[in-house]
């Protein structure tokens, strides 16, 4: 078993277990190595930090003290499955309590802030720049990764 940190082109890095490095290459080609915090399929391996052992037999990772220039943080499989989990249960909260306004939400975002339809709870897509527009004229938004579904 190999152990490789990986980093998606988000720049979300994880670590990952594979039976060797051929297995990686297999599955990282066939786009079945998915970053569990956006669920990216664009991944690559990242540096990896060297484990130093210490007097005593204490190993120690280089990079546990964070500092103005250490790498992004990496996330062990348990704490990223759970992470997972946890936007899963974001995800079908908000299409519970939602309406879905898909393209339209920075059109219908603006409608309920200036009172011109009735308030509601809506989710869709925006862009970076309608993000932005939406921000700059006061309008509360929030941003969440949605992960793609695994139950098909």
């Amino acid at each position: 078993m190999i152990l490789y940190n990986l980093c998606c082109s988000a720049d979300h890095v994880f670590e990952a277990w594979f039976r060797d490095s051929a297995a990686y290459d297999e599955q990282a080609a066939a786009g079945e190595v998915l970053c569990p915090v956006c669920g990216n399929a664009s991944v690559a391996k990242a540096p990896m930090a060297p484990r130093i052992a210490r007097g005593g037999g204490e190993i120690v990772e280089q990079g546990d003290q964070p500092g103005p220039n250490s790498a992004p943080r990496t996330y062990t499989n348990t704490q990223a499955t759970e992470m997972r989990r946890m936007l899963t249960e974001l995800r079908s909260h908000v299409e519970e309590n939602s309406d879905f306004v898909g393209d339209n939400f920075a059109e219908e975002a603006r409608k309920i802030h200036y009172g011109e339809t009735k308030e509601r709870n809506i989710y869709g897509e925006a862009t970076e720049g309608q993000a932005e527009e939406l921000t700059e004229e006061g309008i509360k938004i929030g941003r969440i990764p949605w992960l793609p579904r695994t139950d098909s």
